[in-house]
Parts: C-alpha cells; structure tokens; sequence
C-alpha cells in the first residue's frame, strides 16, 4: 500500500476528556428506605434527571431552613417584647391626650435596649 491509498489513521475512540475541574471525584452516601427511593426516582423522572442529579440540583439551589433560635436570642427577644409593650401601652395614653408620667429609669432602660438592637442589627453589637 502506498501512502496515497493507506486510510487516515484515527483518533484513540471514545469520550473526549472533559474539564477536569467538573470532575466528580467524591461520593456521599445516603441510605433510603424503599418508599423514599420511589419517590426520589420519581421526582428525578418528572425533571428528566437520575436520582443522583436530582439530589444534586435540590441539595445546592435550595435554602435551607433557618437554624434554630439560640435561648439567649429568645430571651432577650421577650425582654424587648415587654419594653415595646410598655412602650405601646405609654404611646396610647399619651395619644388619647391622657397625662403619662414616665419613670426615667424605664426611659434609660428602653433607650439603651434600642441602641443595642441598632449596634446588633448591623453586626456591630459587643456580644455580651
């Protein structure tokens, strides 16, 4: 055979290498029962997807629910509910044009706790 008539040699076949830095190299391992199975198998079959993609997708494009509430947050967050309470029921009285006579401790008080709430809603609060 001459070089005229040998055939063009071929690549090596197969799947061309993809971008190494979408390669899924690590496994995660989640056991469900058989009737959890089917309802993932058919969720991923609604969206055209394995199990495993559908996984995927709802794991990294869904929030998360909020994490729990620390008791130190909830504790502090009924204090200042009874404060605007407080406040709420002084501001009504004063608005039906009746006399309110405030202690300046309460005012003292109720100003220190709202600029706290001000330093710790932008993240500047000194964590006590």
């Amino acid at each position: 055979m001459t070089a005229e008539t040998t055939p063009p040699r071929k690549g090596r076949g197969g799947r061309p290498k993809g971008d190494p830095s979408a390669v899924r190299a690590s496994t995660i391992g989640v056991r469900v029962s058989a009737e959890e199975y089917a309802a993932l198998r058919a969720k991923a079959d609604q969206m055209g997807m394995t199990p495993a993609q559908w996984l995927r997708e709802a794991a990294l494009s869904r929030r998360l629910p909020s994490p729990p509430v620390p008791p130190i947050n909830r504790e502090q967050y009924a204090e200042l509910a009874r404060l605007a309470a407080n406040l709420n029921q002084l501001t009504r009285l004063a608005n039906e044009g009746r006399p309110v006579t405030v202690a300046d401790a309460l005012l003292q008080r109720l100003a220190g706790e709202v600029g706290r709430l001000r330093l710790a809603l932008i993240g500047a609060g000194g964590g006590e």
